[in-house]
């Protein structure tokens, strides 16, 4: 049975359902109001501003029935209406989970096991069915990255990828880039040389959120791609080296992006970025466009070095990749803030032409929660 108590200083509501007790203050409840006047009822932005609370967000009633709560302020006697299912939905009254490191919500860490079953959308598929989108976007979330079948082998394919969810993110590279050997190369990307495993564009803020590249041609022997959880390298490293692991969570690293004339980009993160609440953010990892660190203290940097040798090695262990070679009409999409992917060297002996371009995770996340509410 559902019932609602206030506290004796009128300040806090207590919702008591079959599923537990949660506990609502006054502000809190007069500021996230659901009534017209506090929230536009078409688009569902808020119309009012802090200042426009009373000073005293005191509660004077509260009635539970089936299926809402209604409630009525000392102040002025406002009365709102919340739905208890949205009420559970975002009560804060809860056991959260500050262990610095750990997971956000519907994330799940993975190694080399998951090259069985590498979650793979078909094109044509995703663009005609809302459920296999859905589903594909899913495991994007899920597990960081997913592959991509049935695309037409013609330049500017990959921008079909991105149409799915979202739009380009365009960078000094330009609207998309080529993936092939060049002569004088601005970038490593561009020779036939093999890569660590690597974030990209870490020199960027914000970083590019997405990475899509997709195959034209690949006759040339070698090349593999491989891709690595950073969140599970990440925790493993917290598991291993908690200190080492704080170091790269505390202090700032610095990249650098100096390759073409007129361009010159630099960040400042952590390697491993928390949430204030200790949530895995981010990861951080390119040896190419790593530039001298300077915000760690002189007696901790022996110790810094000693854990980004230990994750880079965490990272270059067999056990942490999955591995794959594109084929011309296959594209893979990587969340460049947790997944880190590389490549195998290759000869010149055949051809290989992927290209690549960048794209941002609030589109997709925001076509997927849309999906989610229709489904």
């Amino acid at each position: 049975m559902t019932q609602v108590q206030l506290s004796p200083d009128n300040q806090i509501l207590t919702l008591t359902t079959p599923s537990g007790a949660h506990r609502f203050h006054g502000v809190w409840l007069r500021h996230n109001a659901l009534d017209a006047d506090t929230r536009d009822p078409g688009n569902g932005q808020r119309l009012i501003t802090l200042a426009d609370l009373p000073d005293n967000c005191a509660l004077a009633t509260a009635e539970a029935s089936e299926s809402a709560v209604d409630i009525s302020f000392a102040d002025d006697n406002k009365s709102v209406s919340f739905p208890i299912a949205w009420l559970l939905a975002n009560a804060y009254d809860l056991p959260q989970d500050t262990t610095p490191g750990h997971l956000p919500e519907h994330a799940e860490t993975w190694g080399e096991a998951l090259n069985d079953t590498v979650p793979t959308g078909h094109y044509p598929d995703l663009a005609t069915n809302a459920e296999a989108k859905r589903t594909w976007l899913a495991a994007i979330r899920r597990y960081g990255f997913a592959k991509v079948s049935g695309l037409p082998t013609e330049s500017g394919a990959l921008f079909k990828v991105v149409d799915l969810f979202g739009y380009v993110r365009e960078t000094n590279y330009g609207r998309h880039f080529e993936v092939r050997t060049e002569v004088n190369p601005t970038n490593l990307a561009f020779t036939g040389l093999g890569l660590q495993a690597h974030t990209d564009n870490p020199y960027r803020d914000p970083v590019p959120s997405l990475q899509i590249l997709s195959c034209l041609e690949n006759s040339a022997e070698g090349g593999a791609n491989m891709v690595v959880d950073g969140f599970a390298a990440a925790q493993k490293l917290r598991e291993q080296n908690p200190e080492g692991f704080a170091l790269l969570h505390n202090y700032s690293a610095r990249f650098e992006y100096a390759g073409e004339a007129g361009v010159r980009l630099s960040s400042r993160r952590p390697v491993i970025e928390l949430t204030p609440e200790g949530t895995l953010q981010s990861v951080r990892f390119n040896a190419r466009s790593s530039a001298a660190p300077v915000d760690v203290p002189f007696d901790k940097m022996p110790a810094y070095y000693a854990a980004m040798r230990q994750l880079s090695d965490i990272i270059d262990d067999p056990a942490s990749e999955v591995r794959f070679k594109l084929n011309p009409g296959e594209a893979f999409i990587v969340d460049n803030t947790r997944v880190l992917h590389a490549r195998k060297g290759y000869s010149g002996a055949g051809k290989r032409w992927l290209q690549g371009c960048y794209a941002d995770k609030d589109g997709l996340l925001s076509t997927l929660a849309a999906l989610e509410a229709n489904a």
